[in-house]
């Protein structure tokens, strides 16, 4: 059960959560693995890397099933898996946009308009649109069932590098280089509702808790993770530590488990609600790379959130799970409460 603090402006305190430990390294990739996504079924993954493949894993066994080639001919930058469609939707540093058929393995349409790499993608949750984010500073809202775009988001100064998708207002929320954070309303024509500009640098990670879509987070090059309430976009709380790297991907799962992985290799885990972190450990480069290629690049949980998965530098994959048999004696919370609990800056 939440306990609250009893004065209004503090965050209820965290609740206990199980480490997570590393236990499984899958190697097969010849460049740096810098996208992700889960099968809604959670039978598989794909991943995206550096040497224009698209690749499809076993969640169990962490076996090849199939290796795609020929949609790309740059780094694979954003992939999605449709819920209602048997098609993957794959983005890359060729401008390209790409719908595979699942059924086929193979490229059935793409998605022509971007000026520059395209580096992020999402399907929205419930109409058939898709939604990419580029180098040329825009996001732009395409019909899945054609190749027909219908919406151009511009008025970023710099590359849309992350989004999110929402059923309600705001619809679109992206985040650029440019440190700022845009909501856009898909019902009147994807105009910009907002734009946040909280962050000092690049904004490169957004993202919402599953269970609930009262608030969001975002994280970038300025190492601070901030939490913000929807719909308006009220700024709630920084997260109660830095991370003390570039922070380039997060995920939640529907425990309230936050993870976010650093361009350091750093990956950090967080209570939802509190903002307290509450483990701090670090992915190591396989033998063969260089210390540098220690960074992680993109993580999703699977649809369990039993399984995180981080897309790494050093060409590999690796696969964490929560420790069994864990005990708050034997991994205490070690939380002290701040006396600034919103950190305004």
């Amino acid at each position: 059960m939440e306990r609250y603090h009893s004065r209004d402006d503090e965050l209820p305190c965290p609740e206990w959560h199980a480490p997570w430990r590393l236990y499984r390294v899958i190697s097969g990739d010849l460049g740096r693995v810098t996208s992700i996504a889960f099968d809604p079924s959670n039978s598989w993954f794909c991943t995206g890397a550096a040497d224009r493949t698209v690749k499809i894993w076993d969640v169990g066994t962490g076996r090849i099933k199939h290796t795609l080639t020929g949609g790309h001919t740059g780094q694979v930058r954003g992939l999605a898996v449709s819920k209602q469609h048997t098609y993957m939707f794959s983005a890359g540093d060729d401008k390209q946009v790409k719908c595979w058929d699942l059924e086929q393995n193979k490229v059935i349409r793409s998605y022509h308009g971007h000026l520059s790499g395209v580096y992020c993608l999402a399907l929205h949750p419930t109409v058939d649109i898709l939604l990419t984010g580029g180098g040329d500073s825009v996001c732009r809202v395409w019909d899945i069932r054609s190749d027909k775009q219908i919406y151009v988001l511009s008025g970023h100064g710099g590359t849309v590098c992350s989004l999110l998708t929402r059923p309600t207002d705001p619809h679109v929320i992206t985040g650029s280089h440019d440190t700022t954070i845009k909501f856009w309303d898909l019902r009147n024509e994807g105009r910009p509702m907002a734009t946040l500009t909280h962050h000092k640098k690049s904004v490169r990670a957004l993202a919402m808790n599953p269970t609930e879509s009262r608030t969001f987070v975002s994280a970038g090059a300025d190492k601070n993770i901030k939490k913000f309430i929807l719909p308006g976009g009220q700024f709630s709380h920084n997260m109660l530590s830095q991370q003390k790297a570039t922070v380039n991907a997060a995920a939640v799962n529907e425990e309230g488990l936050m993870a976010t992985g650093g361009d350091d290799g750093s990956l950090w885990f967080w209570d939802w609600k509190s903002g307290h972190n509450f483990q701090q450990t670090r992915t190591t480069a396989q033998p063969g790379s260089l210390e540098s290629e220690a960074g992680i690049y993109a993580l999703s949980y699977d649809m369990t959130g039993s399984r995180l998965v981080t897309c790494e530098a050093d060409k590999t994959i690796k696969m964490w799970k929560q420790v069994e048999g864990a005990t708050p004696e034997a991994y205490p919370l070690n939380y002290n409460p701040p006396t600034d609990v919103r950190r305004r800056f």
